[in-house]
């Protein structure tokens, strides 16, 4: 697997997991840890992302 897929799935994860644990901490349930894992995995899709531009 490649380093440019990787940071892609991570940020295509990690967005869809961000609106998943906004939507779930609006509404009630559980969606604190579901939105801090998405923001975890989507600023380090977007790390990776910029790191590879600068090189």
């Amino acid at each position: 697997m490649t380093e440019r897929r990787i940071r892609v799935i991570l940020a295509t994860a990690g967005t869809a997991l961000t609106l998943a644990g906004a939507l779930m901490y609006v509404l009630p349930g559980p969606g604190f840890p579901v939105l801090v894992i998405g923001l975890a995995a989507l600023i380090t899709g977007l790390v990776m992302a910029a790191t590879t531009l600068r090189n």
